[in-house]
């Protein structure tokens, strides 16, 4: 019996040392099995730093198709033709029309008339001729530039019409108008002179056969409630000329208490004007320079009619790359109007600012 127990004994020794080795081993292939993760985890860990930097490859291709996406347009040119005399007014809308240039990464050509029509015909013939991607242009004399745009959106070349043009852009085919609809410019500028208690108002322009201008003189005359003169005073080229016209039609009737010029230039040959008679003559305007805007913040003029025309020469371009590009169009149909507002002795300060930045 003692026999026995002893080797139960000896047994049970042996099955706790071989119990405490299985353990032991465990415990080493468990560190082992450890250090093996650890290692996989250092290869999970390249394997993730390798798909970020292949994510980051991917995203920087990526990054490079869109801006080839953003620079494919580079191609398109587009013209702008208008009546343009690269005065104050006109300088703007080229400032315009080069912001969106800019913005879209397309090539523009400006195409300045300066009050011929016939050359404006030239132009577009031309522009046609070098394969335009879209023209933009005014319309003052729609008699002779309507037929040429008729052929170039016969031709394919789309065409949106700026500044004058809003009654004749649906004869066209243009895609929209980008302007004012003058006669009501006019017909606000009317309402203006009543309010300031006018009798009698020179409508004075300084461009012959212009619709537009004539249009603002028409609008005058329907609202105003006094009498309405209206005449060309010479252009705005020859201010000396310009400002002696306007003399002699004051100095010719003294029953005129109010001065409209349909332009920025000629407003302020009006104000000289009476300032030599010495008469006090109510003077309202259309559209904006420094000066301009400087007297009327002195008090001196009442009121100019803005037509902003820094929307004139962008949105133009904006219409034509939209067309070319995702075959968009704007306004449904009817012009795009930009304006009329008016620049007071209210807001004048502020506007002044922004077109001493050449924006407005």
């Amino acid at each position: 019996m003692k026999k026995l127990m002893s080797l139960l004994a000896l047994l049970f020794a042996f099955a706790l040392v071989a119990s405490a080795c299985g353990s032991s081993d465990t415990s080493s292939d468990d560190e082992e099995g450890t250090e093996e993760s650890s290692d996989d985890g250092d290869e999970v860990e390249d394997s993730t730093d390798d798909e970020e930097e292949m994510e980051d490859s991917d995203s920087e291709e990526s990054s490079g198709d869109d801006e080839v996406d953003l620079t494919q347009s580079s191609d398109l040119t587009f013209h702008m033709i208008t009546h343009s005399d690269d005065g104050p007014f006109w300088s703007v809308v080229k400032r315009g029309m080069e912001a969106a240039c800019a913005d879209l990464k397309v090539e523009c050509v400006w195409m300045p008339g300066v009050n011929d029509a016939n050359k404006m015909v030239q132009d577009i013939e031309g522009a046609l001729g070098e394969g335009s991607d879209g023209i933009a242009a005014s319309l003052p004399d729609p008699a002779a530039l309507v037929p040429a745009l008729q052929t170039a959106v016969g031709d394919g070349t789309p065409v949106v019409t700026l500044n004058s043009g809003a009654n004749d852009y649906e004869d066209i085919g243009a895609l929209t108008h980008v302007g004012q609809t003058e006669f009501i410019a006019g017909q606000a500028a009317g309402n203006r002179f009543n309010d300031a208690g006018a009798t009698h108002v020179l409508c004075g322009q300084q461009e012959q056969n212009n619709i537009g201008l004539t249009e603002r003189c028409d609008g005058l005359a329907d609202t105003f409630d006094g009498d309405v003169t209206t005449d060309f005073m010479d252009l705005d080229a020859d201010t000396t000329a310009q400002q002696a016209a306007i003399n002699a039609a004051l100095a010719a009737d003294e029953s005129i208490d109010g001065f409209l010029g349909v332009g920025p230039v000629i407003t302020m040959s009006g104000l000289r004007a009476s300032e030599d008679l010495g008469r006090e003559v109510t003077i309202g305007g259309f559209d904006l320079t420094p000066e301009l805007l400087g007297a009327i913040n002195d008090g001196d003029i009442l009121f100019t009619v803005d037509q902003q025309q820094y929307l004139q020469g962008y949105m133009p371009i904006l219409q034509l790359f939209l067309f070319q590009t995702n075959s968009n169009t704007i306004g449904g149909g009817l012009p795009i109007l930009t304006g009329p507002g008016f620049v007071t002795a209210d807001n004048a300060a502020e506007v002044l600012s922004l077109s001493e930045a050449g924006t407005r």
